[in-house]
C-alpha cells in the first residue's frame, strides 16, 4: 500500500492504463478484461486489475491535470512496478484535418509547465512517447480502421484557460490536440526508464466547436482502449 493507492502486493499488474475519470477505469475494465477485480478506491480513485488475452493488466484513474497524474504514476512505478503506462482519454482537436470521433496518438506532448518543472530548471526538457509503444499502436488503429493522426500534443495546465494567442500558435505549430496529463507522464516515464504513451480520443473541437454526443463517447472511447492493449503486448 502507499498514501493514494491501496492495493496489496502483486495486485497491480507491469502494464497500466490510466484513464482520468475513475468511473471510466471501471466501465473499461468491465467491458474489456476478464475477471476484473477492484484493486483500489482510496479517494475515490478506483482500480482493477484483470485478465486481457491471457495478460495481467490493471486499469487505474489518474484524476484530472498533471500534478493528480504524477502522484499515480509514481507510486505505480516506484512502489508497484508498473512498467508500461499507457495513457487513454478524451482530448480537443486542434487542427483542422483532425475530427471528432478520430483517435491521437501522442509522439510528443508539448507543455507550459509540468511537475517536473523543478526538476528540470532552465532546460526545456521534450518529453516523447516510446518508440515501440507509438509503433504498435499506429498498427493496431490502422488494422482496425481508425482514422488516426500522430504528432504532438499541448498537455495544458489549466482546463478553462484565457490565452487564445497560444492555442493559435499550437495550431500553427501542427499540434493535433489539447489535453492535461500526458506530457508528465513521459517525463516521469524517461525518469524510470519505462514506457509510456498516450492514445486519445478526440471528444471536442477548439476550432470547429464540434463535440461528441455523451451517447456516442463509450462506442467511440472503445477503439481507443482496443488500440492500447494490443500495442502494450504487440511482439
Amino acid at each position: 500500500m502507499t498514501i493514494h493507492i491501496g492495493a496489496k502486493p502483486g495486485e497491480i499488474a507491469e502494464t497500466v492504463l490510466m484513464p482520468g475519470d475513475p468511473y471510466r477505469a471501471r466501465w473499461a475494465a468491465e467491458t474489456f478484461l476478464e475477471n476484473a477485480k477492484l484493486v483500489n478506491d482510496v479517494r475515490g480513485m478506483l482500480g482493477y486489475t484483470g485478465i486481457w488475452n491471457g495478460h495481467p493488466v490493471t486499469i487505474h484513474g489518474s484524476g484530472m491535470g498533471m500534478p493528480s497524474l504524477s502522484i499515480y504514476a509514481n507510486e505505480l512505478i516506484r512502489d508497484y512496478g508498473a512498467k508500461t503506462l499507457i495513457r487513454i482519454g478524451s482530448c480537443g482537436g486542434m487542427q483542422e484535418k483532425v475530427q471528432v470521433r478520430d483517435v491521437i496518438i501522442a509522439m510528443t506532448a508539448s507543455a507550459l509547465s509540468t511537475p517536473s518543472s523543478g526538476i528540470f530548471k532552465e532546460l526545456n526538457f521534450a518529453p516523447c512517447a516510446d518508440w515501440s509503444l507509438l509503433r504498435a499502436a499506429v498498427n493496431a488503429a490502422e488494422a482496425k480502421g481508425v482514422p488516426t493522426h500522430v504528432g504532438g500534443i499541448y498537455s495544458a495546465d489549466v482546463f478553462y484557460d484565457e490565452r487564445p494567442d497560444l492555442n493559435e500558435q499550437m495550431t500553427r505549430h501542427g499540434i493535433l490536440g489539447v489535453e492535461m496529463e500526458a506530457a508528465e507522464l513521459y517525463n516521469l516515464a524517461a525518469r524510470y526508464g519505462v514506457r509510456a504513451l498516450a492514445v486519445l480520443t478526440v471528444s471536442d473541437h477548439l476550432l470547429t466547436g464540434a463535440a461528441l454526443p455523451s451517447a456516442d463517447r463509450e462506442r467511440s472511447f472503445g477503439d481507443m482502449v482496443e488500440i492500447a492493449l494490443e500495442a502494450a503486448f504487440a511482439e
